[in-house]
């Protein structure tokens, strides 16, 4: 399944997969991977500077996860570009979600917050 958001004219999309071959039902160890592409649709380049996660799974826990850029870049993404980068979780349930934000630059120096699209982790060894 794929999740997409628009928001100051910077689409997010993300696919997750979930890793059965990195994952272990009797530990409790889940884990998910996940691709995202970020396009520019303004007439404005942005740099990606801050990143902000939500992480949810089905026990009720949810963990906050922010820094600087995307797995150790802050690209710089010009009108009609794109930027896409994978990363992972480990949920200690077998469902759950994953939503945020990212705080962009533009050129002038403003910053946008652009909404990064709740989307599902499912694992199908619970189904």
């Amino acid at each position: 399944m794929i999740f997409a958001e628009i928001t100051h004219d910077i689409r997010v999309i993300v696919k997750p997969v979930f890793i059965e071959q990195e994952s272990d039902l009797v530990t409790g160890r889940y884990v998910f991977s996940y691709y995202i592409t970020i396009e520019n649709m303004g007439l404005e380049s942005v740099q990606l500077m801050r990143r902000q996660w939500y992480i949810n799974d089905s026990n009720g826990e949810t963990h906050e996860v922010h820094g600087d850029g995307v797995v150790g870049k802050q690209p710089l993404i010009k009108p009609g570009s794109s930027h896409s980068y994978n990363s992972y979780c480990v949920l200690k349930s077998f469902e759950g979600s994953m939503e945020g934000y990212y705080l962009m630059q533009k050129d002038d120096g403003n910053t946008l917050k652009v909404t990064i699209p709740r989307f599902l982790l499912k694992s199908h060894l619970m189904n």
